[in-house]
């Protein structure tokens, strides 16, 4: 009985993991095409959040993270 139970749980987390790295492998392929794609939009909390400065004048993020992308 308990050798089941450990069975069971050594398979559930195989299955677990595999279903993680499917998501990650995902994530990283998705944030890659986002990188590459068209410039993104951030709001001027997301703007200072990354350490930079909206410029609302250009409609600019100054600095940090999301230097040069568009404001909204």
């Amino acid at each position: 009985m308990r050798i089941r139970r450990i069975l069971a749980a050594v398979i559930a987390t195989a299955a677990l993991t595999g279903l993680g790295l499917t998501g990650a492998a995902t994530a990283t392929a998705a944030t890659a095409a986002t990188a590459q794609g068209a410039p993104s939009v951030v709001t001027p909390s997301e703007c200072r959040q990354g350490g930079g400065m909206p410029d609302l004048a250009d409609n600019l993020c100054k600095g940090g993270t999301h230097d040069g992308e568009q404001v909204d």
